[in-house]
């Protein structure tokens, strides 16, 4: 098969796991033998434009021509079979999909986020969830409170592009690929067309090896920042250390706005270990030292990578009752669940999971079953593959199906998970 995929890569300046799982992908499918080639644009390249080349950015957010015409002609060039869209923000545009509707190919788009129907892709403001702009209506909320970057004027660019293009992400894509069931079922209420909205996780490569002992640390691997609920883990291990802790430390890496405020949190404590950025291998080994890795997050995640690179290494999570979490960590049995946004149910769950070493260890297999089962590279190849059929024979006229089997089963799952999610 042939795939050209579409990206705007995020800044370097922070880690991306967006950026990941699009390279991830392309190495998996050209391993498998297909040729995949890339048309992509990278954010870093703003900081060497121009003044007024920098001041033109937010115009290109809702439609980019000139990345339209070389798209277009792109495609005329090399026919692809299929075109597989990431992220088109900011230098890219939906304009992408005119230039795939221009030269006849149909489409694929992976939705890493929540930016079809909120501006930032968060569902998150003011440290708590928000659901305002999920619906049919303008996103002038996002505008009012300055959702993107705490800002009203970088919000517009963002609202402009998800009110006119709104429904030519709907025509232009002939199967979204959800990378949870929890993501689905918010993008259906806001009235994406849910025939072609497709579940399909994100994979995780093998580590090649799995958690042999019972872990020397509870680790965070992630952005800084207070939407993946860091100071909730500062408050709740405060929490933990008073009682006496848990005899291990907890580790801290990743980088974001708040590194400031952890870094001094964590300075001069026996009990804590600020790590700063690490590498892809220094993670995989770190994760695979732990007990439990840690996931906390105030925002309702849309997967949670960490969480299935824990299951990988055999390592059970700690991780917040909502979003994709419910689907990855099975309560008591792969891992444990806290209630979102309460530091205590957190620190109990901490307390629990590092108490109870052969409970752990049990849980800790289960998980890397259900890896093997759900998150492999096996199982990613084969589903991408099927969603390009699928969009291939929409494309040459088959008509719009309905969701495959597994969707169905997605949405049994979340008919249990509604009935037993306190935290929800």
């Amino acid at each position: 098969m042939h795939v050209l995929v579409v990206h705007n890569r995020y800044s370097s300046a922070q880690p991306s796991g967006e950026n990941r799982v699009v390279d991830e992908e392309v190495g998996l499918l050209r391993a498998a033998g297909h040729r995949v080639d890339l048309f992509e644009r990278r954010s870093d390249d703003i900081a060497a434009r121009s003044l007024p080349g920098k001041v033109a950015v937010p115009l290109l957010v809702p439609w980019n021509p000139k990345a339209r015409a070389e798209l277009t002609a792109r495609l005329r060039a090399d026919r692809p079979d299929v075109v597989h869209v990431h992220n088109v923000f900011p230098l890219l545009s939906p304009s992408v999909l005119a230039a795939c509707a221009d030269a006849g190919v149909p489409v694929v788009a992976t939705l890493h986020n929540y930016t079809q129907v909120c501006p930032p892709g968060t569902l998150h403001r003011d440290g708590r969830q928000c659901t305002e702009c999920v619906g049919p209506a303008l996103p002038l909320p996002a505008v009012r409170h300055g959702c993107y970057r705490n800002s009203r004027l970088a919000t517009v660019p963002l609202a402009v592009s998800l009110s006119v293009n709104r429904r030519r992400w709907w025509s232009g894509v002939e199967r979204f690929l959800c990378i949870s069931a929890a993501q689905r079922d918010v993008l259906v209420r806001s009235g994406m067309p849910a025939e072609r909205l497709a579940v399909k996780h994100n994979f995780v490569p093998d580590p090649g090896a799995v958690r042999t002992d019972a872990g020397e640390q509870l680790l965070f691997l992630g952005r800084l920042a207070d939407a993946k609920g860091i100071r909730l883990l500062m408050a709740a291990w405060d929490q933990v250390a008073a009682d006496g802790g848990v005899g291990v430390p907890l580790v801290i890496a990743g980088a974001g706005p708040l590194e400031r405020e952890v870094t001094a949190w964590a300075a001069g404590r026996q009990d804590v270990r600020y790590a700063g950025l690490w590498d892809p291998a220094e993670c995989r080994r770190a994760v695979a030292r732990s007990v439990a890795v840690l996931a906390p997050s105030l925002a309702m995640e849309t997967f949670g990578l960490v969480v299935a690179e824990a299951m990988a290494a055999g390592v059970p999570a700690v991780a917040a009752a909502h979003g994709a979490f419910v689907e990855l960590v099975e309560d008591g049995v792969t891992g444990l669940l806290h209630t979102p946004g309460d530091p205590a149910s957190l620190a109990s769950r901490i307390r629990r999971i590092a108490a109870e070493p052969d409970r752990n260890r049990e849980m800790g297999e289960a998980a890397r079953r259900r890896y093997e089962k759900g998150f492999s590279p096996s199982v990613g190849l084969d589903r991408l593959l099927e969603e390009y059929r699928t969009a291939i024979a929409v494309g040459s006229g088959g008509g719009h199906s309905t969701p495959p089997a597994r969707n169905e089963e997605a949405g049994s799952s979340r008919g249990t998970r509604a009935s037993g999610d306190g935290g929800k």
